[in-house]
């Protein structure tokens, strides 16, 4: 049975300009498709945006990003809230459901500096800025005498720090760039055979409370089946291993037809030991493929390594 949308929905959305560029833009969406629904959002401010002198992995994770827009929806302040997906926690609360995966933008990091092109042209020592556990353990696999430091903040603010001089360069994600206009900024993206991706990453993920089969058939239209695939593939490596901001986990899969290729891979942070994974099957299945996946990497060490992310965490 269709639904008919009702006179007004209410996006919850964080206040950073990359969170709210992401709320116009499926308001956009939305308004097309409904064009008789008045849609507002309503701008909000998280936990993980507060505090920004600690990592994630010190203060509680990814859901920090997400908390908030969560408890505005279960008061009925909003509707939907939106989120880069690689901010939304493997495993969400009771009683909240992804309703729709949007279409992926470019999924790979992004190299950013104004003195240099690339991380092979950085000299030894120089201070590269990553908000990531991951970037941090790839990094120094492959560039062990660089020097490593967190970066936290949003996006404007990540940029100001290099621009001030704090960093010779910085890694971030080529989708947040692109879709505030930044493109010119990328002096080089990183290929997921150098810096495998963070799963979901690149993607947008509506939120809504469970049990909203109205809201979920309007929201429908805007899901990308093959994105879709791919990240449920990708997120299920990472809640095998309780994936978290304190886990150096990649997971990247893309969809051809009804293929699917993932790979994956854990490591500590200092990039030391790493296990890598990868295997190819049907992308109409993407939990089995992922689960697969987990299974070779926890066949080539990666339990061992993850006690030792879990022990030099608690040290």
């Amino acid at each position: 049975m269709k639904v008919s949308p009702p006179s007004k929905l209410v996006i919850a959305s964080r206040e950073s300009r990359l969170a709210m560029w992401q709320a116009e833009h499926v308001r956009a969406k939305l308004s097309a498709l409904y064009p008789q629904c008045t849609i507002e959002i309503l701008g909000m401010t998280t936990k993980g945006d507060q505090i920004l002198d600690r990592t994630l992995s010190k203060v509680g994770g990814k859901g920090l990003f997400v908390k908030e827009l969560e408890v505005a929806m279960s008061e009925r302040r909003a509707d939907l809230a939106v989120h880069s997906l690689k901010d939304v926690p493997m495993e969400l609360p009771e009683g909240f459901e992804l309703a729709a995966i949007l279409e992926r933008e470019d999924p790979r990091d992004a190299f950013v500096s104004n003195d240099f092109a690339s991380l092979d042209a950085l000299p030894d020592g120089a201070v590269v800025g990553t908000s990531s556990l991951r970037r941090q353990a790839l990094i120094a696999a492959r560039y062990p005498k660089l020097v490593i430091r967190p970066l936290r903040g949003n996006l404007d603010t990540r940029l100001a720090k290099l621009d001030r001089g704090e960093y010779a360069a910085i890694i971030l994600a080529a989708a947040g760039l692109k879709r505030l206009g930044l493109p010119q900024r990328i002096r080089s993206v990183l290929e997921p055979a150098q810096s495998l991706p963070a799963p979901g990453q690149g993607a947008m993920a509506i939120e809504i409370l469970g049990g909203r089969a109205d809201l979920a058939q309007l929201l429908a239209p805007l899901d990308h089946r093959a994105t879709a695939q791919a990240v449920r593939a990708e997120r299920m490596v990472s809640r095998v291993f309780g994936g978290s901001c304190q886990i150096p986990l990649a997971a990247f899969a893309t969809v051809d037809g009804g293929a699917m290729q993932l790979r994956a891979m854990v490591a500590t942070p200092d990039g030391r030991r790493i296990a890598s994974a990868e295997t190819a099957g049907l992308a109409a299945n993407p939990e089995a493929l992922g689960r697969q996946v987990a299974e070779i990497l926890s066949a080539r060490g990666a339990e061992d390594i993850l006690a030792a992310c879990r022990a030099m965490d608690a040290g």
